[in-house]
């Protein structure tokens, strides 16, 4: 954890791995350094006695009153403790996040607080000692880092692997840690913040760039087992209309369906079949998958910038002893990428819905109705294309943007918010039914091709196929799907389908001379010719 200016970075993958607790936290020495410049200045201010918002004022409305040097302390625990969250509580691996986030932005030297305190705050994320933060109640403006405080206090419940849920006091003394006794500034220094929503948007973007990159895999799948067409993925009609994100996609479909490197025996199949064109959701998998990854994108952009920022108000400059009162707390930045990512990534589901209904619907498909023998006696993929229908409508109504709504707060002082603690929670959730409705899609792209036998496909998508019957036997007669459905989606989760396949899609590139797919990052790039990247 350190300073922005030396390029020291926290990437968004890197504080996913945080959060699942693959790291331990350590300072750098310069941000050991600039956390004791910028204190030396809280406690100058102090000494002085000059009135200076958040340092000895009350706060919102109360910032005009002038807190005695004895009432201070008092102050600043009242300051964190009057905060209210309702709800069920972020995961571990949220509330981890959470934690290394608010250190990182600590840790640049703008927020005041002492060594001691953040030095605490290590302490207790390396340990695993991690306060309840119920996920509701926030505006998206400043306050809702109060509950991560609290615990850190010995105030309310903590949880720990040794102790599960527990008084957030006993929690840290079976660790032998302390709790913080906040000093001037630090109680505002520690709860004002974009923090909760920008770790929630880190695992929204952090999946999404997984669920985009499967979504081509399994639309060529679909494809296949519909016996489309690969005309309409001609690097010519791509090089047209250059979006980066339709380029990538186009090339990645390419790599996927038949060609001279991996050739297709359905392909071959049809190849006189007199079909002009294929419906939009075939066709069109560039354009729209491709605008998804590129909203991916822009949003990690924002979202990177975000991380690595200081928040707090009002900010140290220890360079010039002097603090500044501003806006950086405010949400709107998270908020506005949170929606445009939900916004962004629920087309892949709404395109995914639809081709499971082309591939279940026997007078578009060609194949038995519902993906199974004996319809009647079995219903086969009938209730599974329902739950696919009933998520996508859900995500519409969730991907109504947040951000564009503010209430009033704090007697008008706090009078525009972003309420990005909703946007985020929401993205999340957009981001889920993607997955769980992708995966819906995976196992009725698979069952087709179980009717296109002996034909097989082109060699990634095989070994997808051979992937998905690892876990998830072929559906000869009705059984619970659940489970099915449930295996399909840890695929996507745990990236095997994209671990599966791209292997290949790197082979194509490679004899093309293209440089490899990118490891953990959505599109971006420079163009390099008709072929791709």
């Amino acid at each position: 954890t350190g300073d922005q200016d030396r390029d020291i970075i926290l990437t968004i993958a890197d504080l996913v791995r945080l959060g699942k607790g693959l790291f331990n936290i350590k300072l750098t020495t310069e941000a050991e350094e600039k956390i004791n410049e910028a204190r030396e200045v809280i406690e100058t201010i102090i000494k002085e006695n000059r009135v200076v918002y958040g340092v000895n004022t009350g706060f919102g409305k109360f910032a005009h009153m002038l807190i005695p040097k004895d009432k201070l302390i008092v102050c600043v625990c009242v300051c964190v403790c009057v905060y209210v969250g309702v709800g069920t509580p972020l995961s571990v691996e949220r509330t981890r996040m959470l934690l290394a986030l608010r250190i990182n932005v600590l840790a640049k030297g703008y927020s005041g607080v002492s060594m001691e305190t953040v030095q605490a705050m290590v302490k207790a994320f390396n340990a695993s000692c991690l306060s309840w933060v119920p996920e509701k109640g926030t505006v998206g403006a400043s306050g809702d880092l109060a509950h991560l405080t609290l615990g850190l206090m010995g105030e309310g419940r903590m949880w720990s692997p040794q102790r599960g849920w527990d008084h957030a006091k006993t929690v840290l003394e079976c660790h032998g840690l302390t709790p913080l006794v906040l000093k001037p500034k630090e109680g505002i220094g520690l709860i004002n913040g974009t923090q909760m929503m920008s770790s929630l948007a880190a695992e929204a973007v952090e999946r999404a760039v997984g669920v985009a990159r499967q979504a081509d895999i399994i639309a060529a799948l679909s494809l296949e087992a519909l016996r489309g067409t690969t005309k309409a993925f001609h690097s010519d009609v791509h090089a047209v209309r250059p979006h980066p994100g339709q380029i990538e996609v186009a090339l990645r479909l390419r790599s996927l369906l038949h060609s001279d490197v991996f050739p297709s025996q359905i392909s071959d199949s049809h190849r006189t079949c007199d079909r002009v064109q294929d419906a939009y959701t075939l066709r069109c998998i560039p354009q729209v998958h491709g605008v998804a990854n590129d909203t991916i994108a822009f949003v990690k952009s924002i979202l990177t910038t975000e991380l690595n920022s200081a928040t707090d108000n009002p900010l140290v400059f220890a360079e010039r002893g002097e603090t500044i009162s501003g806006g950086n707390f405010h949400g709107e930045y998270p908020a506005k990428a949170l929606d445009y990512l939900a916004i962004g990534v629920h087309e892949l589901a709404s395109m995914s819905e639809r081709r499971t209904e082309r591939l279940v619907n026997p007078s578009l498909s060609e194949l038995p109705a519902f993906l199974v023998q004996d319809g009647g006696l079995n219903s086969g993929f009938m209730i599974a294309h329902c739950t696919a229908a009933a998520l996508v409508s859900e995500s519409k109504a969730l991907c109504h943007p947040s951000s564009v709504d503010s209430l009033s707060t704090s007697a008008a002082t706090e009078d525009h918010v972003s309420m990005g603690g909703w946007a985020a929670r929401k993205a999340l959730r957009v981001v889920e039914h993607v997955e769980q409705v992708l995966a819906i899609e995976l196992l009725a792209a698979c069952q087709a091709l179980e009717f296109l036998r002996p034909l097989k496909s082109t060699t990634p998508l095989e070994k997808v196929h051979e992937l998905v019957r690892t876990v998830v036997r072929p559906w000869d007669h009705d059984r619970q799907m659940s489970p099915d459905i449930e295996a399909a989606h840890t695929l996507l989760r745990e990236e095997k389908v994209w671990e599966a396949a791209r292997p290949y899609m790197d082979q194509y590139r490679d004899r093309l001379g293209l440089k490899p797919l990118p490891l953990d990052e959505p599109v971006l790039g420079g163009w390099r010719g008709a072929e791709g990247w």
